[in-house]
């Protein structure tokens, strides 16, 4: 059965459909969409959030944390917030597969807005030691790393900083929110994986284990907040100025700002999993009414870009045979050490997060509810 709404059908994971054959991650849509409202009610809810972080930071060098790629979402993001008067600190995580051309809009974002940035590097062989962990085991997320990675810098920079708020440049309307048991990921989850299959010792590695983020969350109250839910975020708007006002550089393809996961969402998830990625941005734009139905078809039917360049440099980088990956048994985040458990245990907790902004309410619905 296919969604009559989106492109999601009966080969997602935990997808339901109603009477008019409508999934329900199209209703998880509809209610983030009631809650985060993008006309008056959702400016004036946003303004209040920003006054509020311009109180509690008052004497501070910085007000906010902004994680940043070069990506469109990230790159906006913080000409956003200098627009709105907060003083962010940028903050990059390097995993060592970037393209040029983010790390150019990197530069071009911080130095035209005059905004500081931290770019927090890994040892190489650390984190290439991880992705070829995550291959062996055989299961999707093998970029969790770089996502894991990304969440916990922001945590210890804040945290360096006495920041108290991080601000994330997800939006719903246009990325989605992916399907559990599509991609899954969190901290025992990278260990688990790498304690089986790694060879190269852990110490630079920044991974997100349960108890700091529960210090990070409650104790030292970092506050999680997406300012682009309540905005009219139109991502093709977007890139058009970006290019216009700032020269930045589009380049070619969502989260194609690196490497690896321009390897994992072109080759590895399609051919391994069946799973090619595009079916989330394509259903968010559906939903949000940035693209028709029609013409996500249209796209998503185009063969995905050939990448046989970037599939040399894992294997070579990696050690790793990719054609024996390829057809080794497929795994899931059930067949390793997760923290799913613990979440679901501590929903209430979680929720009450949630409620006073402390992680994203994407987070709980993922994550506890699931």
């Amino acid at each position: 059965m296919k969604c009559s709404r989106c492109l999601y059908d009966d080969s997602i994971p935990d997808i339901v459909f109603d009477e008019n054959e409508v999934c329900n991650f199209c209703h998880q849509y509809s209610a983030l969409e009631k809650e985060y409202p993008t006309d008056q009610e959702g400016e004036e809810k946003l303004l209040k959030i920003v006054n509020k972080i311009k109180k509690v930071g008052k004497n501070k060098r910085y007000d906010c944390v902004v994680g940043v790629s070069g990506g469109c979402d990230s790159s906006y993001m913080l000409s956003k917030v200098k627009e709105l008067g907060l003083r962010p600190l940028a903050v990059n995580f390097d995993n060592g597969w970037g393209e040029p051309i983010a790390d150019k809009n990197l530069e071009i974002m911080t130095e035209k807005l005059h905004i500081d940035f931290m770019k927090i590097k890994v040892d190489k062989s650390e984190l290439d030691d991880m992705f070829r962990s995550f291959l062996l085991a055989s299961v999707p997320e093998i970029d969790a790393p770089s996502d894991i990675g990304l969440a916990t810098a922001l945590y210890i920079a804040a945290d360096a900083f006495k920041i108290k708020y991080i601000m994330d440049g997800h939006s719903f309307r246009t990325e989605s929110i992916s399907p559990p048991g599509f991609f899954y990921f969190d901290g025992k989850y990278i260990s688990s994986i790498h304690s089986k299959f790694g060879e190269v010792p852990v110490s630079t590695f920044p991974n997100m284990k349960l108890l700091p983020f529960l210090n990070w969350m409650f104790v030292k109250r970092i506050k999680r907040i997406r300012p682009l839910y309540y905005l009219d975020y139109d991502k093709e708007y977007t890139k058009r100025l970006l290019i216009e006002k700032f020269g930045w550089n589009w380049y070619g393809g969502h989260h194609h700002e690196n490497r690896f996961t321009i390897f994992c969402n072109r080759y590895y998830m399609p051919k391994k999993f069946g799973l090619d990625v595009r079916i989330l941005e394509y259903s968010a734009l559906i939903r949000s009414g940035q693209i028709s139905r029609e013409q996500a078809i249209m796209e998503i039917n185009k063969p995905l870009p050939d990448c046989k360049a970037i599939i040399t440099e894992v294997e070579n980088r990696l050690r790793i045979s990719i054609d024996d990956i390829m057809v080794a048994p497929k795994k899931s985040f059930k067949d390793y050490k997760t923290y799913k458990q613990i979440f679901r245990k501590l929903r209430l907790l979680f929720w009450i997060g949630y409620k006073f902004n402390l992680v994203p309410k994407s987070f709980y619905v993922k994550f506890c509810c699931n």
